[in-house]
Order: C-alpha cells, then sequence, then structure tokens
C-alpha cells in the first residue's frame, strides 16, 4: 500500500525536484531573459522621436581630425542647439580632466549661456590593478553650470544591457541617470528597470555632429523642440554595448531608448512573485487530480495549452503594460510534467534489457579479442568474429558445443586437460567475479598455442551463465622472451652482458668459496679497434666483434661464461682449477695471431688483457670487474698484447698516473711548461744549423721534473693535443723571433700520435706558418715509428702535403722499430735521425758501428740527410764525420737549455770547429 502511494506521487515529486534544482542553481534566470527578450522581438514601436541623438560619427572624425577634440567644438555645437531651439542637451562625454585653458573657458561660457538646460554624466570606473573604483565626475566650474547625471548601466552574466538605474549613489550624492533627467523625472529610490527593447533603435533620429556644428538646416530642423544626447557612434571609439536579440548599439543610442522608455511610460518591471507560486500550484492541482482519470495524450494536450496560454497572456500583458510576466517556472514544471508522463509510460525494464542487449552484441561483434560465452553447462552460445579468427571456426560449428573443444591435450602425460568448470568455480570466489587463467588452446589445424582468458559468471534469464575473453599471447610470449634475452645478453655478438656476467660471478665466488677455490676474470680489450670503425664503418666493426666472440667461444672451456662488457671490451670467468691462471691468459692471446675472417676481409687484432682472481683480486662480483678492470688499463700502458694480473700496487700506481694527469692539466693552465733547446751543428765545421726543441715541466713544489716522468702521462692522456700544440706553435714563434734578429736557425719538434688523429695536422701547420711569419725551412718535424703505425694512405697524405709547404720531415729513432726500413720507401722524408743507443757503442761496438755506416750510406743512397743524436765526446764525433755524417747532436755539443742561455751561447760566436778524421 505504501509503494502505490510513492508509485501515484511519483511523478508530482519529479516536478518538485526539479524546480527546486532550477531554483537552487538559478538556471530559471537564464529562461527567463530569453522568454522576455523573444517577446521584444515579437512587438514593435516606434520611438517618440522626441530624443534626438547628435552622433559624434565616423565622418565627423574624419572631417574634425584628433580625438579627443577641443572643447570649444563642444561649445560651438552647444551654441547651435541652443539656436536651433533644443529643449535639453545631454551629454555622453567625459568631461573629468582639464584640455587647454581657452577652450575649457569657451565650453565654460556655453554652458553658463544655456541656463541650466545642459546635463553632463558622471560615471564610475573600476582601476586597472583591481583596486577601489573610481568615480570620474565633471570638472567643477563646468558642473557648477549643468545637470548632474550617472552614464554607468549593468552588464548581466550572459553580457548582455537589460535593466537600467534610476539613479545610483555616487560618494555621499544619490545621483538620477541620464535618461531620467532627461525624462524630467524624480529619482525616488526607485528600482532599476527593463528597458523596453521593442522600441526600435534605428527610429530614434539622429544627426551628424559635424552637420550641427557646420549649421546644416535639415540637421537643425530635427533638433528644434527637442531633447539632445550627444555621444560618440563610431566604431573606432569603442563605445557600444550588447542588448538583447543580438544587437549592439552606441553608448548614446543606449541611454535614449531609456529615456524614450521612461517617455512612452515603458518602464518594465518583473510581476509579483505570488502570481507565479499560485499558477504553479494550479498546474499541480490539475495534474493530480487528472492524472489517473484521463488518459496520457489529455493531459499532455492540457499542458501544451495551458503553457501557450500562460505565454500568450504574458505577451498581451507585455504589450500593453509596462509589466513583465516571468513564466520561466511554468515551462520548467510543464516540461517536468511532460517528462514524467512519458517516464510513467514507458517500460524501461523491457528497455533497458533490449539495450543491453543490443549494446552486448556490438560489442561484442566488434571486439579485437575472442569472446566466448556459455550456459551453466558449459556450452557455446556466443562465439564472436574474434574468437574465429584465433581459432579458426565460424560460429555455426562451435555454437552448442562444449568449451573444452578449444583445450589442446597435455603434452605430457599425467598433465590435467584444463576445465573451464575449475575456472567457473574460481570466478565465483573471487571479487568482482572474474580471474584471468592462462591454458593452451588448439585451432581448428591442430596447432597449439597459448591463451590467456578472462573468465566470469553471472545469473541469467536462462540460469547462470559464464563468459571468457580470449587473447591469443603467443606473440606476447615470444617478446617477453626477447626482452629476456636482451636483458641478459649482447644483441650483437649473443654472449652474455655484463649484467648476466656479474650474476655468474656471484654464483661461482659462492661456489668457490665453498671448496675454497678460486675464480679468474680476464677483461680483454681490443687494441686498435677504433682504426676499424674510422677507416671502414662501423658495420665492420660489428664484424671483427662477432669474430672476436666466436674466437673466444672456441678457445674458452665450454663451462666458462663470456661476455660483451661494452664497445670493444670483453671478459671471461671461470673456474681456474682446470688449468693456471698465466698459461690460460697465453693461450687466449696466441689464438688472437691468426687473422679474423670477416667476408672478404682479414683482420689481424691484438687483445690485452687484465685479470682479476678471486680472493687476492677481490672479495666479490663487483671488486673482480673493477680490478679486472685497472689490470686491463695497466697492460694498455706497458703490456699491449699481453696480459697483467691485478695486484694492489696497480690501483695505487694508476691512481698516481691520475693525480699526474690531474697535475698536468693544472701545469697547462698555469703555464708551468717550458721549451729548452738542444743545438744541432754542422760536424764538418761545428757551425750551428739548427735546435731541436724539448718540453720541461717546471713544478713549483718539486722543480724541473724529467721528461720520462710526465711525457708518457701525456701521450696516452687527453692532454696530448693541447700540450703538442702547444709546443709547436712555441718553437715556431721562437724560431721566427731569432730570424727576426738575423740568427736563422731550424727548429725541430716531436710530432705527437695526437696530432695526426685529431683535425689536419697540414693545415694547422700551414697556418701556423702565416700567423707567425716564419720561412718554412726553418721548421722541422720528427716522426717516430708508432705514428707511422697509424692510417697509412691519410699519414702520407698529410706529410706530402707538409712537405709542399716547405717543412722538412725527419723519421726519428731509426733503428728501434720493426719496420724502419720500409718507412724509408714508403713515406716522404727528408732524412733521419739515428738514435742515441747506436751512436753511444759506436766505439766500443763494431755492431753498432756496422748498424750506423750502413745506416748512412743507405741514406745517402736515398738522398736523405743524416742527424747522429748521443754525441758525447770529440772522437765519436770525428769517427761519424769520417764515416760520412753531416749533422749531430748531444752533450758534447751542448745540452737542453732554455732560449735565454741557447742565445747567449751560440750568437757571440761559433762553436769550434771538430777536425776531420
Amino acid at each position: 500500500m505504501q509503494g502505490s502511494k510513492v508509485k501515484r506521487y511519483r511523478p508530482h515529486i519529479l516536478v518538485v525536484i526539479a524546480l527546486a534544482v532550477v531554483l537552487s542553481t538559478g538556471w530559471h534566470s537564464s529562461l527567463r531573459n530569453a522568454l522576455t527578450d523573444l517577446r521584444f522581438a515579437w512587438q514593435s514601436r516606434i520611438a517618440s522621436g522626441d530624443v534626438v541623438v547628435v552622433a559624434i560619427d565616423t565622418p565627423s572624425i574624419d572631417q574634425v581630425g584628433v580625438w579627443p577634440w577641443p572643447r570649444r567644438l563642444h561649445a560651438d555645437l552647444l551654441h547651435r542647439l541652443e539656436a536651433a531651439g533644443a529643449q535639453d542637451v545631454a551629454f555622453d562625454i567625459d568631461f573629468s580632466t582639464p584640455s587647454d585653458t581657452a577652450s575649457d573657458e569657451a565650453f565654460l561660457t556655453a554652458l553658463r549661456e544655456a541656463g541650466g538646460s545642459t546635463i553632463l554624466p558622471s560615471f564610475k570606473q573600476p582601476t586597472p590593478n583591481g583596486g577601489a573604483t573610481h568615480i570620474n565626475r565633471p570638472l567643477k566650474p563646468l558642473s557648477n553650470q549643468s545637470w548632474p547625471a550617472v552614464v554607468n548601466v549593468a552588464i548581466e552574466p550572459d553580457g548582455l544591457v537589460r535593466r537600467y538605474p534610476v539613479g545610483e549613489k555616487l560618494g555621499d550624492v544619490q545621483m538620477p541617470s541620464m535618461a531620467i533627467v532627461l525624462a524630467g523625472q524624480d529619482v525616488n529610490r526607485r528600482p532599476p528597470f527593463l528597458i523596453d527593447f521593442s522600441i526600435q533603435s534605428t527610429s530614434i533620429p539622429s544627426v551628424s555632429y559635424v552637420d550641427v556644428l557646420r549649421g546644416d538646416a535639415a540637421a537643425l530642423e530635427k533638433i528644434r523642440g527637442k531633447k539632445v544626447i550627444v555621444g560618440a557612434t563610431a566604431l573606432e571609439l569603442g563605445d557600444r554595448f550588447s542588448v538583447p536579440n543580438g544587437r549592439i548599439v552606441a553608448g548614446p543610442v543606449l541611454q535614449a531608448l531609456a529615456a524614450e522608455s521612461v517617455l512612452q511610460n515603458r518602464m518594465l518591471h518583473w510581476t509579483s512573485d505570488v502570481g507565479m507560486i499560485a499558477g504553479l500550484g494550479l498546474i499541480c492541482l490539475l495534474m493530480m487530480y487528472s492524472w489517473r482519470r484521463v488518459a496520457p495524450g489529455v493531459r499532455v494536450a492540457i499542458l501544451i495549452a495551458a503553457g501557450a496560454a500562460i505565454e500568450l497572456t504574458a505577451v498581451l500583458v507585455q504589450q500593453h503594460w509596462p509589466f513583465v510576466i516571468d513564466t520561466s517556472l511554468f515551462h520548467i514544471a510543464i516540461v517536468a510534467y511532460l517528462t514524467a508522463i512519458a517516464l510513467d509510460e514507458i517500460d524501461f525494464r523491457s528497455l533497458l534489457g533490449r539495450i543491453a542487449e543490443s549494446r552486448f552484441h556490438r560489442i561484442a561483434m566488434s571486439l579485437g579479442d575472442g569472446l566466448v560465452c556459455t550456459d551453466e553447462e558449459h556450452r557455446i552460445t556466443v562465439w564472436n568474429p574474434g574468437a574465429s579468427a584465433i581459432f579458426g571456426y565460424m560460429p555455426t560449428e562451435m555454437i552448442g558445443r562444449p568449451f573444452e573443444t578449444l583445450c589442446a591435450s597435455p603434452a605430457e602425460a599425467g598433465t590435467k586437460t584444463f576445465a573451464i568448470r575449475d575456472a567457473a568455480r574460481q570466478a565465483l570466489l573471487v571479487p568482482g567475479g572474474a580471474v584471468v587463467v592462462e591454458f593452451e588452446g588448439r585451432r581448428k589445424t591442430g596447432e597449439t598455442f597459448p591463451v590467456e582468458a578472462s573468465f566470469s559468471g553471472w545469473q541469467g534469464t536462462d540460469g547462470f551463465q559464464y563468459g571468457a575473453i580470449l587473447r591469443d599471447i603467443s606473440v606476447r610470449k615470444r617478446e617477453a622472451e626477447r626482452v629476456r634475452y636482451l636483458a641478459e645478453y649482447d644483441a650483437l655478438t649473443g654472449l652474455a652482458n655484463r649484467n648476466t656476467l656479474q650474476a655468474a660471478l656471484v654464483g661461482l665466488i659462492a661456489a668457490a668459496e665453498r671448496r675454497s677455490s678460486k675464480v679468474v676474470l680476464l677483461v680483454f680489450g681490443l687494441d686498435g679497434f677504433q682504426q676499424i670503425n674510422d677507416m671502414l664503418g662501423h658495420s665492420a666493426g660489428d664484424l671483427v666483434l662477432r669474430a672476436v666472440a666466436e674466437r673466444l667461444r672456441a678457445e674458452s672451456d665450454s663451462k666458462a661464461i663470456i661476455a660483451r662488457l661494452s664497445g670493444d671490451e670483453f671478459a671471461i670467468a671461470l673456474d681456474c682449477a682446470s688449468e693456471p691462471i698465466g698459461a690460460f691468459a697465453e693461450r687466449i692471446a696466441r689464438a688472437f695471431e691468426a687473422p679474423l675472417a670477416t667476408g672478404t676481409r682479414q683482420h689481424r687484432v691484438r687483445i690485452s688483457m687484465g685479470v682479476a682472481v678471486y680472493p687476492d683480486g677481490g672479495q666479490n662480483a663487483d671488486d673482480l670487474l673493477s680490478n679486472g678492470h685497472l689490470a686491463l688499463t695497466k697492460a694498455k700502458l706497458t703490456r699491449r698484447g699481453s696480459h697483467v694480473i691485478f695486484e694492489s700496487a696497480i690501483r695505487q700506481e694508476l691512481e698516481s698516473r691520475l693525480t699526474l694527469e690531474s697535475e698536468l692539466a693544472l701545469a697547462a693552465d698555469r703555464g708551468e711548461f717550458e721549451l729548452f733547446y738542444q743545438p744541432q751543428v754542422r760536424l764538418i765545421d761545428g757551425s750551428l744549423v739548427g735546435a731541436e726543441a724539448l718540453i720541461r715541466w717546471r713544478h713549483p713544489v718539486r722543480g724541473y721534473v724529467s721528461p720520462g716522468e710526465f711525457m708518457p702521462v701525456v701521450n696516452t692522456s687527453a692532454l696530448s693535443e693541447r700540450i703538442a700544440s702547444w709546443v709547436m706553435e712555441t718553437a715556431a714563434r721562437q724560431a721566427r723571433a731569432w730570424e727576426l734578429s738575423g740568427n736563422a736557425v731550424r727548429v725541430a719538434i716531436n710530432l705527437s700520435p695526437s696530432q695526426l688523429q685529431s683535425g689536419d695536422l697540414a693545415h694547422s701547420v700551414a697556418e701556423l706558418l702565416k700567423a707567425t711569419g716564419l720561412a718554412p725551412s726553418l721548421l722541422e718535424i720528427e716522426v717516430t715509428e708508432d705514428i707511422l703505425l697509424h692510417d697509412e694512405a691519410r699519414v702520407l697524405d698529410i706529410f706530402k702535403r707538409i712537405q709542399q709547404l716547405g717543412v722538412r720531415i725527419l723519421f726519428d729513432d731509426f733503428g728501434t722499430g720493426y719496420a724502419s726500413l720500409s718507412y724509408l720507401k714508403k713515406f716522404p722524408l727528408d732524412g733521419l735521425k739515428i738514435d742515441r743507443s747506436f751512436v753511444l757503442g759506436l766505439l766500443a761496438n763494431s755492431d753498432d758501428a756496422a748498424i750506423v755506416g750502413s745506416t748512412i750510406g743507405l741514406s745517402k743512397q736515398l738522398g736523405l740527410t743524416v742527424v747522429a743524436e748521443g754525441i758525447e765526446n770529440r772522437a765519436t764525433a770525428d769517427f761519424l764525420v769520417s764515416m760520412g755524417c753531416e749533422e749531430g747532436q748531444g752533450y758534447f755539443f751542448g745540452r737542453p737549455m732554455p732560449a735565454e742561455a741557447f742565445e747567449k751561447q751560440f750568437w757571440p760566436a761559433e762553436i769550434e770547429a771538430v777536425s776531420a778524421a
């Protein structure tokens, strides 16, 4: 019984709720405004013609020119208006700031002569920074001669102007609005009224400011006996307002419409809410009475007729009387009742069921995944195209068949076949009613594949039903395997990566700790691999890396873990009980004596190795890897192509090297390097022919540091190019200074490998000669075999271009390398220097004498100059002269010395001639 009452009053409760929501949110205000504006559009009134607008329009601005205009123009206009017989003149123009004195005085005189028939505006203006509102009033002398009036209007939330204030309080004064003063009405603290926008703004008479100013007869006739509003209507002056029904009017026109509303007794006001409440009550009583007594169609007709009658009444009242009936809530109540009738008549349960079924069918058929539904006996009832794409069966083949048809038989004996009953039972126990499982599916072709299924169950009209969303996850499984592989192995070589190696080391160390055995880690670096990348490209480098991996696999024990760490670094980790560490390392090194075959090319690659052994070389995997890298660094610095076993002294040595590198960088910044010069003489007469520039480091604490201590570090560090460039530039500038002093001395500098590896050396030499002005013949470059080992074609090109500049190139330390004779043939050289190791034993060792004699003879045949190093006595010098050697240097002629000492020793007199043997 209680439910029946609720059902009876449900439509009326819905209407009350709708009205409450609308009233609380204020939505009815928008509907009320829209209905009022629509009534204005249906009605049309003509202005009385008693109010005329004198428009500051575009032609007036074009004629006068500047804006704002001088107030003498307004004075002239006022005189014209008074002479034409205008009743009252209202200026909708700002007079709150002074103009030029003469113009202000002229306008004041015109106001005084008008005798109180003028109105000047005041208005409130917000400040830009959001502070207190500023009140603009006419200048005091001007306001004393005219009526004050407010021109502010309220803009509603939708951006339109509808209401007009009768007056407004400015400061302590209640001031009437301009339209009220112009219409001759009293303020009396009345509320704002609605402007009657059914009055056509185009019917308000308007004349151009410039026409009145120049005394146009037609214009003056229009304003005779009329009330006048002077203001801006030109679009560029911006004084414009949006009003109902999509219209935009200028400020003076809006004031004229307000004045017309007053003059025509069309100051519109909303009617009392009492009538609206009574009307709403009447509609509710009518609906309550008729709800179960008349047919729904009749009720709909009653409601529509009531709405039309109410709106027609409102239109007639608004047309004949200054009242606006608010019918918004009436219409909202009518719409709510119409909605209630519709809801009462529709079988929503059936409709929602059909909608849900249709929606489910559309979703099921459009799913990319397979969707399969079964009845409580697990026979298939729904089979979508996604399931057909996965399993290969058409719907007609599967509807009515058991779900287990999709499951593959277990491959292993004793393995249980997947059963939907188990998954369905789990779905009932899981919160949310769904469970995700994986099983082996079987396609129509017999192929088996992994399937991910999300099972759920629900109570349907035909009993309990089950559903499953099926996905073929074979691709996902393969991708997961691929991701796992990439996380553990190097993609290029297929070897283990650093992470896998580290994990393997942890296991090997744990096993070795239990057995009290050792674990060996070999870290490899490829010597000269960067040159392969630079000369042949990274694709060729990748082939070399793969070949290195294959060589390591072939030479390593099957139990060894082989890894690529990064770039050209590899590692092998193994239990070293089966083979001595040194023997294993040497075997691996010898394996790379044979060239690596990569397609049509063969590459000879040497490897340097660092060895770290647990427990002495590190207590854990991180320590082993770190110490193995330190040993590799030591091997690359001292024993390229062989191995170094980590010792604690290596860390200290490399730390000392790092400290020395830091000190060298500071030395370069502080200018602690100096060049010493060792004289080179012509042996036949002892005359000075040149000097070799040799670097020295003057340490602020240790004094001069031996080049043998710091130059190996410089040549293998990032400082090499910077210091070598400084040496070349400093030596060239010193040679140029000597040349300018009249002592042309050839200066020889030792070339660093870094100068050939970075940039264009020939271009740098040319730029240096150009910058210093040094004669090319006074610069000599000495190269060693390790420099010539680099890219031969590139080095050959650079040397040829340097020789074309006129700079000499000498082969330094000749006889100490492995391929010196071949280099004499390949490279464009101007001479060679016999290494001091042969010269020191020249008198005592017949082998050294034979080598030196053969070298001098060969050089003469090739047209090369020969310079002997390490001459420490006269006998050696005489012997070299007898062999045909032309030039030499050594302590016998002078030690390396600063430039100042060199000048003092050699400029005054030549060295004593050496007698020929």
